[in-house]
């Protein structure tokens, strides 16, 4: 839920996300998750790549989610 949530979050924003990384957290059931959303641009400018990483406390990459999203 914590990728699905953040992947969301970008296309209810119907705004191109910029390109880059970026940190966030998310807490489920009583447990922090770590988390890394990864904008990559695309071979078509109206369009990015978007990765949500979901890491446990000790960094160990647990889920990825990746979409699209475009202009």
């Amino acid at each position: 839920w914590c990728a699905d949530n953040q992947l969301v979050a970008l296309k209810l924003a119907r705004t191109l996300p910029p390109i880059g990384d970026g940190d966030f957290t998310c807490l489920q059931l009583g447990v922090t998750y770590q988390g890394k959303r990864v904008v990559r641009s695309t071979p078509n400018p109206s369009f990015r790549r978007v990765d949500a990483v979901i890491s446990d406390d000790r960094g160990f990459n647990l889920y990825t989610l990746s979409t699209v999203l475009g202009r």
